[in-house]
């Protein structure tokens, strides 16, 4: 699912430790290989992630497989972007959106 090296693809053995535990403020990118707009999605995720390295951690998760994630999460539709600051989820947003408006849910 990542398009970019500094996209780290995360799943249920590792979310705690990449995600929960993180110093930085993450994105977390809930998508599938089989979803349209989370294709569409990737280029904008991945050049957050270029551009940002050290200031935010931007993580992938395939719902497929990653199912109880996706339950614990509430993941009803993706892609779903959520922000995690100090173990806590801050934002949210579902659909197709912008880099702006992922910048401004990482920033919030």
């Amino acid at each position: 699912m990542a398009s970019s090296k500094n996209v780290l693809e995360v799943g249920e053995g590792n979310f705690d430790s990449e995600v929960l535990q993180s110093d930085l403020p993450v994105l977390v990118d809930f998508g599938a290989t089989w979803c349209g707009p989370c294709k569409a999605i990737a280029p904008i995720v991945a050049k957050i992630a270029d551009e940002n390295v050290g200031k935010y951690k931007i993580v992938a998760v395939d719902i497929d497989d990653s199912p109880k994630l996706a339950t614990q999460y509430g993941i009803r539709g993706v892609p779903t972007l959520l922000v995690f600051k100090g173990g806590a989820k801050t934002q949210s947003h579902v659909g197709l959106t912008s880099k702006e408006n992922l910048l401004k849910l990482l920033e919030a």
